[in-house]
């Protein structure tokens, strides 16, 4: 059997061998990657490597590999949003498990392990300000993985229809799907202080999330159904924009990967931590330690 061969308008790669948004080089790569939304959260991060190897920066996407207690880390910016998630979570399987100098799959696959280190808004009582939730499963509500074959087969399919049905779900907004992340991956990083729940990741974070500025919302009640919806005994803990199409995306393409957030704002309670940058280190050593 032949192998497959990407062409240059479908894996793109920089005249410097490098992947064409993160320009990073296939052996810069670590199995193990924390992602990050901020760019210069990478360097919060990096700040608690013994070694650095590499320093690479492009647009939003800012890298570095480096070594942590002996463990080969890379940290990786990704922006807001699950568009750029399908970036990142694609250019990292090409530099694993694509030959840039062939253009053809590797015989041999390459897991990543990869852990996303974010901020969200609670949505319950026992998600107050400065807790760590771990998404066990999310919900997209930006379509991401709609377009990718296999979805059906990655996604929670039952908690779809269920959380459609409680939510009368509006089909003009596209459907939502259920990505589920790495059970093992959570156990290792959630232990026993994280809270573990529901994920909604929002395409935008006004509207999508139930602000309500100068723009009217198609649902005024959105926010009220999501706090009381519960499935098989748990409930949606937190909004946040990347959860659904990173666990999407690296099951469908044989990684593993999960997200943990700070609550840095409580929709339940109205409360505000605009401060945050201050304690997130906390969560930050907790996942290097783990991962």
């Amino acid at each position: 059997m032949s192998k497959k061969h990407f062409p240059e308008s479908e894996l793109i790669i920089n005249a410097d061998g490098s992947c064409f948004h993160l320009h990073l080089k296939p052996e810069q790569l670590a199995d193990k990657i924390i992602l990050v939304g901020d760019p210069a959260r990478v360097d919060t991060v990096a700040a608690h490597f013994d070694t650095k190897e590499c320093d690479v920066s492009s647009r939003e996407f800012h890298t570095i590999t480096g070594t942590y207690k002996g463990k080969r880390i890379t940290v990786q910016s990704h922006g807001i949003g699950c568009d750029n998630i399908d970036i990142v979570a694609n250019e990292l399987d090409t530099l694993a498990n694509i030959d840039y100098n062939t253009r053809e799959e590797k015989a041999n696959h390459r897991t990543l392990t990869m852990v996303r280190i974010g901020t969200c808004g609670g949505l319950q009582p026992n998600t107050p300000t400065g807790c760590f939730v771990a998404s066990v499963k999310s919900i997209g509500f930006d379509g991401l993985l709609n377009y990718y074959a296999g979805r059906n087969e990655v996604c929670d399919l039952q908690l779809e229809e269920a959380f459609k049905k409680h939510m009368k779900w509006n089909p003009i907004k596209g459907s939502p799907y259920v990505s589920v992340a790495d059970k093992e991956l959570i156990d290792q990083i959630a232990q026993d202080d994280m809270v573990r729940g529901y994920t909604i990741s929002c395409g935008g974070f006004y509207g999508p999330q139930g602000r309500v500025l100068r723009a009217n919302l198609e649902d005024p009640k959105q926010n009220e159904k999501i706090e009381s919806f519960e499935y098989e005994g748990m409930k949606i803990c937190n909004f946040e924009m990347e959860s659904s199409a990173l666990a999407g995306m690296a099951s469908l393409l044989g990684h593993r990967a999960m997200t943990c957030c700070m609550v840095i704002a409580n929709r339940y309670t109205t409360e505000m931590n605009t401060e945050y940058k201050n304690s997130i280190d906390t969560l930050i050593e907790k996942v290097l330690d783990r991962i």
